[in-house]
């Protein structure tokens, strides 16, 4: 599964990849013991280790790091965005970026989920409708659109400013 699409991350979020590739590039995992003699189980164990360590590459590859998204209230990998369900009017905060591999202190919405792919390039007052993972179709309206590192910044203002904000660097 390899795609060529930029993946927005955080510097802390590639770090980690990094080290969770050399750990799984050094362990156990990858060789399949001859005594397994064709086990399904360790064959499926050893599958789905290399589908793990191809995902790492891809997203390593691929990786936009450090670098917010310009502030133009577009929403787009890399944002914080808030939109409002329509339909409750509750309102939620998350961050468009990679789930599961962010660390960050807000929800992860991929831009491939129901959601992440609705509301990408909308602008503030925009609605979008997407259907749920139980097929429930949801109207929302995007409220805001933030780079991630200015959310960083006014959400933990008791921290100084060089650990709120990684400073910006080429991957």
């Amino acid at each position: 599964m390899t795609h060529n699409e930029p993946v927005w991350m955080t510097r802390k979020a590639y770090i980690g990849l990094h080290m969770q590739l050399a750990t799984l590039r050094a362990g156990v995992g990858g060789e399949v013991s001859k005594s397994a003699n064709g086990r399904d189980d360790v064959v499926a164990e050893h599958h789905a280790w290399q589908v793990r360590i191809n995902r790492l590459h891809d997203l390593i590859a691929n990786a936009m790091v450090g670098e917010d998204p310009p502030d133009d209230g577009l929403a787009e990998p890399g944002m914080v965005l808030t939109v409002r369900y329509d339909d409750t009017g509750e309102t939620e905060p998350f961050l468009l970026g990679v789930r599961g591999v962010e660390d960050a202190d807000i929800e992860v919405y991929s831009p491939q989920s129901p959601l992440g792919s609705a509301i990408v390039g909308a602008r503030p007052g925009e609605q979008r409708r997407y259907c749920n993972p139980n097929g429930v179709k949801r109207y929302v309206t995007l409220l805001s659109a933030a780079p991630y590192g200015t959310y960083v910044l006014t959400s933990k203002p008791d921290q100084p400013v060089s650990a709120r904000r990684p400073k910006s660097a080429a991957a």
